[in-house]
């Protein structure tokens, strides 16, 4: 008999970001399996159904165009009626924080993933006191949750020093298919790329939001390496600071892309090129790396555990002035060394499919599902 297990997103669709991305794959991997789900995500135009599997939307409000669902009398009577076996949290806050509630109540097992960088969140914004006031409401949050999974080696040391307790690791899969080296004798690629780079410039190319997280402006930085082209994929808030840091170098801005298009873009560029030092994990730098890319990024948060320095990208430090520039320089030069580095970063994710990667958090299901039986049945014979 197939497992029965209840998402609650703090993220879905029309919304597309990493967390989105791992619930959507969690989905179809229940699908393949014949396993039963339900959805449960706040108000933003969701479709009813994603891969076989209602959808249910709760009442949100809007916060820097994210919809951040609110507690409400729903989400017990959604989890009674479907009578989970365990209740997965991805990125919990509010919404995620009730649902965890509800399932203790029920007595159902809930997993809780971490997938946003609070401290990282407060530095930038110059909140000290509310970053300690932040981290102890994370842990109120995961501290009622069965397990926590986190994406990183920085995420687990961040959430032990809050005293978040019952922390595994927790990576993330890549559709190696999708993104591939192959693609760039794709006609698609070789158009794009020639569109982008008519004489030849190497492509340093960035894939994510443009948000104030993501330090873009810091590409500026670039500005004194001849022959490159900055191409920047995705939309966000930040795109108005970010035009005007970069005005003046040779930048084109794709907007948000999807599916082939994605794949190919990432196929036409020569390196990527990271700026944000907030990644709890860093999604497209496997991508990155499963398109065959030499990879540039921050030693911080989620590349540290991506990135082997000088094997397949380079790690910079995000403190020191000039350190970016000095990290890609080389490779502009080099394209043995893009060639190198790209074929590493390949082989290293070769193995992390979203498979695989779902088939080791269906382990967690089993062992929590069978550690809360375990304690139910030995409070039974206590009782006795």
């Amino acid at each position: 008999m197939g497992r029965r297990v209840a998402v609650v997103s703090e993220s879905f669709l029309p919304t597309l970001n990493g967390v989105t991305t791992s619930v959507i794959k969690l989905l179809e991997h229940l699908a393949d399996r014949g396993d039963e789900a339900m959805l449960i995500v706040p108000a933003a135009g969701s479709p009813r159904q994603f891969a076989g599997f209602p959808v249910h939307e709760v009442p949100a409000l809007a916060y820097r165009q994210f919809p951040v669902g609110l507690p409400n009398s729903q989400i017990s009577g959604l989890l009674a009626r479907f009578r989970p076996d365990v209740v997965h949290v991805a990125s919990p806050f509010l919404l995620g924080a009730q649902s965890i509630a509800a399932a203790n109540r029920l007595d159902v097992p809930t997993v809780a993933i971490y997938q946003t960088d609070v401290s990282g969140y407060a530095r930038r914004n110059r909140l000290a006191v509310a970053s300690s006031f932040a981290w102890r409401i994370v842990r109120w949050i995961h501290e009622g949750a069965d397990l926590t999974l986190a994406p990183s080696s920085t995420s687990i040391a961040a959430l032990e020093e809050a005293g978040v307790p019952r922390l595994e690791r927790w990576g993330r899969g890549v559709d190696t298919d999708r993104y591939h080296p192959g693609h760039r004798f794709t006609a698609r690629a070789r158009e794009l790329r020639s569109e982008l780079a008519p004489n030849g410039e190497v492509i340093l190319g960035y894939v994510g939001r443009i948000a104030p997280e993501k330090s873009l402006e810091r590409l500026a930085e670039l500005a004194g390496i001849p022959g490159i082209r900055l191409v920047i994929v995705g939309g966000g808030p930040a795109m108005p600071s970010v035009t005007r840091a970069l005005e003046g170098m040779p930048v084109t801005y794709l907007g948000e892309l999807r599916g082939e298009d994605l794949s190919a873009a990432y196929a036409s560029f020569d390196v990527f090129v990271h700026t944000g030092t907030e990644e709890t994990f860093g999604q497209t730098l496997q991508e990155a790396h499963a398109s065959g890319l030499a990879v540039v990024a921050p030693r911080a948060g989620g590349p540290i555990d991506l990135i082997e320095d000088q094997v397949d990208g380079a790690l910079y430090d995000p403190t020191a002035d000039g350190a970016l520039e000095a990290a890609v320089r080389p490779l502009v030069a080099d394209a043995e060394l893009r060639a190198r580095w790209g074929e590493a970063g390949r082989r290293k994710v070769i193995g992390r499919t979203w498979g695989r990667l779902c088939d080791e958090l269906l382990g967690h299901y089993d062992e929590v599902i069978a550690a809360r039986r375990g304690a139910v049945t030995s409070l039974d014979i206590k009782t006795k």
